[in-house]
């Protein structure tokens, strides 16, 4: 079907500024994951020529320190039949580690969700709508596309705090993208290395209880720009993700991506990513992009789920 541009957003004046309900029909629950069509899948298994696979699930239990409000991973080794098996019972939040955020994770400032699902409906169980178990039955697949600003900021010498409030901007993106000899394409998986979880590796444990008590929280991630809305939706974008606690430089300042996105384009964030191994190998390949899967958690009404991801070249 045709989509249209970000500039006749939103289709009915009554629905939240930039938003793009409706846009594939009233009951939709996928959002822009509507861009990855067989056609675009059957296109992105040509990046599977070497098959090395990459891995991009941070462990669940290396957020040692997360803030207060959310507990780490909790992980019990259960013994029975006399000690001749072994279950395991796990206990985490999904923000804790690599994750989707889901489009019931962040609404408009009026509680409005992802086609006008709301905050009372989700909290008092009314629906299980626009919940991941939505994604499950195609999962997440397509072509991904690492722009790893990380590496390029450290080749330019660029001040960029990987463990605080830094920005990377709309025009850095898409100079790496045309560095890296990248055309987008519909339906890519836009993978952005800010560098934030080297950072953590080697920073010191103090330093760690600094960034997750800080109020407000602070890490670094892309510009929050009506420029970068228009650019993501206009590029048909499925999803994005990233190795920072947010897509998004934060705190926020004026206008925030989070509902735009997640509220009001329906595009998956990920977070948290694990990147490292995936950087090393584009840097050595000369490749960037690659095929990509991933398969939420199928939890009817989840709020977000690690992505179980892959990169598969």
């Amino acid at each position: 079907m045709d989509v249209p541009p970000f500039s006749a957003l939103p289709l009915n004046p009554i629905h939240p500024r930039h938003s793009a309900w409706d846009v594939w029909g009233k009951d939709d629950q996928l959002g822009t994951l509507n861009h990855l069509t067989p056609q675009v899948v059957v296109q992105a298994k040509d990046e599977i020529r070497s098959g090395v696979r990459i891995g991009l699930n941070w462990p669940l239990n290396e957020m040692r320190t997360p803030p207060l409000f959310r507990k780490p991973l909790e992980h019990k080794i259960n013994t029975i039949e006399r000690g001749l098996m072994h279950d395991d019972t796990l206990c985490f939040n999904t923000q804790t580690s690599s994750q989707w955020d889901g489009f019931r994770h962040c609404g408009y400032e009026d509680s409005q969700f992802y086609g006008g699902v709301t905050a009372s409906e989700i909290q008092e169980n009314k629906t299980d709508k626009i919940g991941v178990h939505a994604w499950c039955e195609q999962g997440i697949v397509g072509r991904g596309v690492l722009v790893d600003f990380a590496s390029y900021a450290a080749s330019e010498d660029l001040p960029f705090d990987a463990l605080g409030r830094s920005e990377i901007s709309l025009q850095t993106i898409k100079y790496i993208l045309q560095r890296d000899g990248t055309v987008i394409r519909p339906g890519d998986i836009l993978v952005i290395r800010t560098g934030f979880l080297k950072a953590y590796a080697s920073t010191t444990e103090t330093k760690r209880q600094e960034l997750v008590s800080a109020d407000p929280l602070q890490y670094p991630g892309v510009e929050n720009s009506r420029d970068l809305a228009e650019w993501l939706w206009d590029s048909r974008i499925a999803a994005v993700c990233c190795d920072a606690p947010g897509f998004e430089a934060m705190p926020p300042r004026g206008f925030f991506l989070h509902p735009i996105l997640l509220a009001g384009f329906g595009m998956p964030i990920g977070e948290l990513f694990d990147l490292e191994r995936l950087a090393e190998h584009c840097a050595s390949s000369k490749r960037w992009t690659f095929f990509f899967t991933s398969e939420p958690l199928n939890v009817r009404g989840g709020v977000a789920s690690p992505p179980n991801a892959l990169a598969i070249f």
